[in-house]
């Protein structure tokens, strides 16, 4: 059986990031990949100018369609847009029998919203406890563990709050921090950091979709999380460091970029 992936995303127009970018990445992982779409947008490489939820009910009726007669072997979500279908998506995973990646995804690139306020206290209360991993870069995770990230220490203390909301594990994205962009892994009470040199880019679009679809379709490959992520670390970091420099903003990565066929788990700390 060839091994399946499911994002539960928004759609990117310009294939940057959401679906598009998670179908790509499934692609290059060698991955069967279904998508369910929560959120439309119009956006570019410079803006974003509209976004559309769909209902939650329609959002319910995709993932069971596709469940139940292609199921996954993971899925992740991505922008989930508002209340009902954050809820109707942790409702859902609890019947799942695959893990699940939560990308909390809360700002575009642009700095537009993709997801209601009232809905970030339904990702922290509802959604959390249902990952097998969450991946906050370092602005959602200070605001779902609730103080400021400085550095690594913090990382870490952020990754435990919110394996304390349930999460099987969390890995906290250090690439806005200064130097080196060092990501930190908690999974059961040990610590896991995988570094990177920093790149000088302006082509990021999507990299937080293309890299938590590239841990899901390890896991979905059978591979255990510290190596998922491993892989995964390696694959978004020669993506943006091979970006080929489309659009006149923030241009997508390169999802082309060569799949490791090993990888080197992060040092236990």
């Amino acid at each position: 059986m060839k091994p399946v992936a499911l994002t539960i995303a928004g759609s990117d127009p310009s294939g940057g990031a959401g679906i598009q970018a998670d179908l790509k990445t499934f692609h290059q992982f060698g991955v069967y990949g279904e998508a369910v779409v929560t959120l439309l947008t119009v956006q570019n490489t410079v803006r974003v100018s509209r976004v559309e939820c769909v209902s939650a009910e329609l959002v319910a009726e995709q993932v069971r369609a596709v469940v139940e007669d292609i199921p996954p072997l993971a899925a992740k979500t991505g922008a989930l847009g508002d209340r009902a279908i954050v809820d109707t998506v942790a409702e859902l995973a609890g019947e799942f029998s695959f893990p699940l990646v939560v990308d909390p995804v809360m700002i575009s690139k642009h700095g537009a919203p993709l997801i209601a306020e009232d809905a970030r206290s339904a990702v922290r209360e509802n959604l959390i406890k249902r990952a097998y991993l969450v991946t906050p870069n370092l602005a959602e995770a200070e605001a779902l563990a609730g103080f400021p990230i400085r550095d690594v220490s913090d990382m870490r203390r952020a990754a435990e709050a919110l394996v304390r909301l349930g999460a099987h594990a969390v890995l906290v994205k250090g690439g806005h921090l200064e130097g080196a962009a060092v990501d930190v892994l908690c999974e059961g009470g040990q610590f896991h950091e995988f570094p990177a040199p920093r790149i000088d880019t302006r082509h990021t679009h999507g990299t937080g979709c293309t890299y938590s679809a590239a841990i899901a379709a390890g896991l979905a490959l059978g591979a255990p999380l510290v190596e998922a992520v491993s892989r995964a670390k390696a694959f978004i970091t020669e993506a943006i460091r091979t970006a080929p420099g489309l659009g006149s903003g923030s241009g997508p990565v390169n999802h082309h970029a060569p799949v490791a066929p090993a990888s080197i788990p992060g040092a236990s700390v």
